[in-house]
């Protein structure tokens, strides 16, 4: 009798996946990360070498957070996508990533109050929901930024324009050859402080209740996906978060009702990040989790926050989630799916580059396995 060989037991996290009309080789996502190597919030050819080295043929990879308008800056080098100069410094970068195979999504992000005069044109107040002004410490890798500037609250007049501003980049990421967009609605930036209501204090259409703080967020997404299309639109949220003095009094409601008004734009992707990431770069222990909000959304759902091999194995294996999305181990390990595979030492990150301007150090000189 012949004996059959044993099949090598599958990776859940090397699996392929079909999300919407992209098959992707496996489900391992290079998360968007502010890398601060954008001089004059122009991407530069520097991060052509950044993103193709942690591209995969069929790999999936959400940019960098790129501002939406001049007013949209919060930090410095960060890049932007609504200059002609800005939407052809992206093309090589992105041709670059498609060049390897690679689907690659731009995250949209405007700061709103996480942010100072000094990036504002004329020195203007960071636009917000509110004219709460932030009082965390203000600190970027260890390095003391200018301090945050009391915002002014939009009109309700203006919020239209804002919306348009993030139509526009869609498009203009489109035309700058990217597969598609993630808006940046996580971390306390605008559209989270419309979405929080610790910090959205407003009487409007726009404050108050759920409905009204989620509506200035769903007209983004509702005008982007009519723009370039639902199919290519994904949104990143974390309801239960607390970046940015940004927090909510009842997240899991506020989550399902987000998503649940977003399947009927019928976008692609929802991003989470998982509730045990409360405070930036620290892991907590908690029972809560994204499982309701999994259970709601019709679409792929991604997750992130604190995931390595073992446990983004398992959410993959339990169904708890399509895709898992990788910050710093992807960051430190520019071939983390070929690591994953090989079951191959990780590379360890250096926390003190991660904010840094240098164009090779802490960026792309993380050794390959041989």
């Amino acid at each position: 009798m012949e004996i059959a060989e044993m099949e090598e037991p599958k990776i859940p996290l090397l699996t392929p996946f079909k999300m919407g009309k992209f098959q992707l080789s496996h489900r391992i996502v290079l998360a968007p990360m502010t890398r601060m190597r954008s001089y004059g919030f122009v991407a530069q050819p520097h991060a052509v070498l950044y993103y193709s080295q942690r591209t995969t043929h069929g790999g999936f990879l959400i940019g960098e957070a790129a501002g939406v308008s001049e007013t949209a800056q919060g930090l410095p080098n960060t890049p932007g996508i609504w200059t002609r100069e800005q939407v052809e410094a992206w093309k090589p970068i992105v041709n670059a990533v498609h060049e390897k195979g690679g689907i690659f999504f731009c995250q949209l992000w405007h700061a709103g109050r996480v942010s100072n005069y000094s990036f504002q044109p004329n020195g203007q107040p960071p636009i917000s929901s509110t004219d709460k002004p932030l009082v965390s410490e203000v600190s970027i890798g260890g390095t003391v930024s200018p301090e945050y500037s009391p915002p002014r609250q939009l009109k309700t007049e203006e919020i239209p324009e804002i919306v348009n501003n993030f139509r526009i980049a869609a498009r203009n990421a489109i035309e700058a050859g990217f597969d598609g967009v993630e808006i940046h609605g996580a971390n306390g930036y605008l559209i989270d402080q419309f979405l929080k209501d610790n910090v959205n204090n407003r009487t409007d259409e726009y404050g108050g209740t759920i409905e009204n703080r989620c509506r200035f967020p769903l007209q983004v997404a509702a005008a982007i996906a009519d723009e370039i299309g639902p199919d290519r639109v994904g949104i990143r949220l974390s309801p239960y978060a607390n970046y940015n003095d940004c927090s909510d009094s009842n997240p899991e409601s506020l989550g399902i009702h987000m998503i649940e008004s977003l399947n009927k734009i019928g976008i692609l992707y929802c991003h989470l990040i998982e509730p045990r990431m409360i405070q930036q770069f620290e892991s907590h222990q908690t029972t809560k989790n994204l499982l309701a909000m999994r259970k709601v959304f019709n679409g792929t759902f991604i997750v992130a926050g604190g995931y390595g091999k073992d446990n983004g194995n398992e959410v993959i294996a339990n169904g708890e989630a399509d895709l898992v999305a990788f910050g710093r181990l992807f960051l430190a390990n520019p071939d983390l799916p070929k690591r994953f595979e090989g079951n191959s030492v990780l590379n360890e990150y250096d926390r003190k580059t991660f904010y840094t301007s240098d164009p090779v150090v802490g960026y792309t000189d993380y050794p390959f396995l041989e």
